[in-house]
């Protein structure tokens, strides 16, 4: 999951080497965290938050293959 986050952020930025993805897990449930540079956090979160949603709704769609309950946040 996070080298998905990861890939996908790379390709939305201006700054790519500024992209840093942390995993963490809490209990049953995964976090991701998504870290960018300020310059380019409109980017990744999109007008209205549209493709900070899309990113999400395909890492959920890739976890809810292993069963898994995964949440990402952008830092």
């Amino acid at each position: 999951m996070k080298e998905l986050v990861e890939v996908v952020a790379k390709a939305l930025v201006d700054h790519p080497d500024e992209v840093v993805v942390t995993e963490r897990t809490e209990g049953r449930d995964m976090v991701i965290e998504l870290h960018v540079a300020a310059s380019d956090m409109g980017k990744v979160i999109g007008k209205q938050g549209r493709i900070a949603k899309a990113i999400r709704s395909v890492v959920k769609a890739a976890a809810s293959k292993d069963n898994k309950k995964v949440d990402v946040e952008i830092v």
